[in-house]
């Protein structure tokens, strides 16, 4: 869990979280506009739809080790390029690039690799990892935004950029040869259980047993309804989470506020998360998991509410504390909900699968928060389609029963 919760912060805050504080650098740079801007971010989500898939299958292939290591290289390789963007075209291709490094070494191995170490405590465990991922970015988002704010005279944006890139090229290799793609390798079982000793007469026999022949194929996941409503359940409720990492700061220096304090919202609503990936993790081991998502994604849409009508700095807190108790309380909950349904054996190739509708949900999410508010001068419009988004998430969790897998026909004399 701790090793998972290192590879989330290194490739998902400086691309994502900081998205906030990156976009503020970039406008006084070079005068992009909202909407251009928030093209960055639908540009990873094509890539998240076109590759998520393969890097399912790849996952189930290789193993969760070598996707770290190849991943985190190409991402560190796109962050230099990155500090060398001097045109609109260098800076989408960045993203691209990042996006490509970061889905291929960070978030479907390490759920994949997760899912296969926990069963009885998957909620849980999952939500002690993405806490791990949400202290760092509670540490790196200010840290970035105090090195690359164009009001002071610091590194500066190329630089950090650089820097980073540079990070984890060198932490790849150590950091890849930490992780254990499953239990089984190590001679355990899930949940650290230790294999029950078998008779010799019986040896034979249990070598030929699959720990997973009760899950579902990718073919069979894709056959229920449960699949399609957590898929479009997961695009629905993350559409405003990504226009919040694009337009969050941008928004914040419309009504007056400096870079800085866009970072400390973030690391308030990033603190709360934190605390909530556990209480997420805790309330759907106890209840439905599909009811513990509804909850969490409708006090997500409530946080928005909020910010859409704040007119202080304490009621943009208040955001952040009902946004980061839902944003927080979801996060294990979307991936462990998969676990649950679909089981273990085939579940880089469902997470994968399962990334096309959903990313095709997110490709519009950023531009259309900022071509909203460029046509209207304000985010109000903009932020209350998020929340129906949102909502419209809520309803397909409580929607998605748990599927029954249809059993083969027992074999008769016949056959």
């Amino acid at each position: 869990m701790g090793i998972s919760g290192v590879v989330m912060v290194i490739s998902t805050v400086p691309l994502f979280h900081a998205m906030a504080v990156w976009a503020v650098a970039l406008e006084r740079e070079f005068g992009w506009n909202r909407t251009q801007l928030g093209f960055a971010l639908t540009f990873t989500r094509i890539e998240g739809g076109l590759m998520g898939p393969i890097e399912g299958y790849l996952t189930d292939k290789v193993g969760t080790r070598r996707m770290v290591f190849i991943g985190m290289i190409i991402l560190g390789g796109a962050f230099i390029f990155f500090a060398q963007v001097q045109n609109l075209w260098m800076f989408y291709l960045a993203y691209v690039l990042m996006a490509v490094g970061q889905g291929i070494g960070s978030w479907i191995p390490l759920m994949t690799m997760l899912n296969r170490w926990f069963r009885r405590q998957r909620a849980m465990a999952l939500g002690w990892s993405n806490m791990g991922s949400r202290l760092g970015a509670l540490l790196l988002v200010p840290l970035i935004a105090w090195s690359i704010d164009p009001d002071q005279d610091r590194l500066g944006w190329r630089m950090t950029a650089t820097i980073l890139g540079v990070f984890m090229i060198v932490i790849a290799g150590p950091i890849s040869r930490l992780i254990r793609n499953q239990p089984e390798d190590i001679g355990l079982l899930p949940d650290g259980d230790k294999p029950a000793p078998q008779p010799v007469a019986n040896a034979g026999a249990s070598d030929s047993v699959s720990p997973y022949e009760d899950d579902f194929t990718a073919s069979e996941a894709l056959r229920t309804p449960a699949f399609w409503l957590i898929a479009f359940g997961h695009g629905f409720t993350s559409m405003v989470i990504l226009a919040i990492m694009a337009h969050l700061g941008l928004l914040m220096v419309d009504k007056g506020y400096q870079v800085q304090d866009a970072a400390f919202v973030v690391s308030v609503y990033t603190a709360v998360a934190m605390g909530f990936q556990l209480v997420g993790g805790y309330v759907g081991g106890k209840v439905p998991v599909r009811l513990a998502l509804a909850f969490f994604t409708s006090l997500q849409a409530m946080g928005v509410l909020v910010l859409v009508f704040a007119d202080s700095l304490p009621s943009i807190y208040a955001f952040a504390a009902l946004f980061g108790a839902g944003f927080g309380g979801r996060n294990p909950l979307t991936v462990a909900i998969r676990g649950e349904y679909f089981g273990s054996a085939s579940f880089g190739k469902i997470l994968g699968f399962s990334t096309v509708p959903m990313n095709l949900l997110l490709l519009i999410a950023a531009p259309l928060v900022g071509w909203m508010r460029d046509v209207q001068g304000d985010y109000t419009d903009a932020f209350l389609v998020m929340v129906v988004t949102n909502l419209t998430g809520a309803a397909c969790f409580l929607l998605a029963k748990r599927p029954q897998k249809k059993m083969a026909p027992m074999p008769t004399a016949a056959d």
